[in-house]
């Protein structure tokens, strides 16, 4: 069924970018957008870190993941990567050695300007999932951000500014107090609208994401 006609919406994803159901996630909702092209998407990502004391250096992945469930990750591996594959996505998490802390990357997605926020987050996702990259390395961040709405200097400024990363810290702190304890975390409203909108928690499959847009748009139609 086609929507009779345009509507706008907002879509909040509230998300890490070093949590692979937000990868998948992500993915689901670009195919559930595309699948609707009468509703035109404001999608903003929020920030939110899965494990904030992860030190600057960052950690061996595995070696994190065994001592905190006390078992070979491998198997939980495969399952994500097979999830992953049956959105289209090629996940090898043999490329992902490390765990990273996301703060600094969290701080460009919230300072980004709008036009570039979800080409940004998608590069900051491949270069984790894909390239194995530290993605919480300064010249790693650098050479992303100035590919996605950033000036070199201004990237620094954004690296260097303590200030600034406090406050996305506090962002996220204040997202996990409402009540937000796993991503992703969709929060989709009609914009111009007063009427309450939709959250769903999860890497949802495409119809569940197409059937929450499409419940929105036709519940507040003229």
């Amino acid at each position: 069924m086609t929507l009779k006609s345009p509507s706008k919406i907002s879509v909040q994803v509230v998300s890490d970018v070093v949590c692979p159901f937000c990868l998948i996630g992500g993915a689901r909702l670009d195919q559930a957008l595309a699948a609707l092209p009468e509703v035109d998407a404001e999608v903003h990502y929020l920030p939110f870190q899965l494990d904030p004391t992860t030190p600057k250096e960052g950690r061996d992945l595995r070696a994190h993941l065994k001592a905190k469930y006390g078992s070979d990750p491998t198997p939980m591996f495969a399952r994500v990567e097979a999830m992953a594959l049956e959105s289209g996505i090629a996940l090898d998490f043999t490329k992902v050695r490390r765990s990273v802390n996301t703060l600094h990357a969290q701080t460009f997605l919230r300072l980004v300007d709008d036009a570039h926020q979800r080409a940004l987050a998608k590069a900051l996702f491949e270069a984790y999932f894909f390239d194995g990259a530290d993605i919480n390395d300064d010249n790693v961040l650098v050479a992303i951000a100035i590919n996605h709405g950033f000036s070199e200097a201004r990237a620094r400024e954004v690296l260097a500014d303590e200030a600034g990363h406090k406050e996305t810290l506090a962002d996220a702190s204040a997202l996990a107090k409402q009540g937000i304890s796993g991503v992703p975390f969709f929060i989709f409203s009609r914009v111009g609208r007063e009427e309450p909108g939709h959250a769903i928690s999860g890497a949802q499959p495409v119809a569940v994401l197409t059937q929450v847009i499409r419940s929105l748009v036709e519940s507040t139609a003229e």
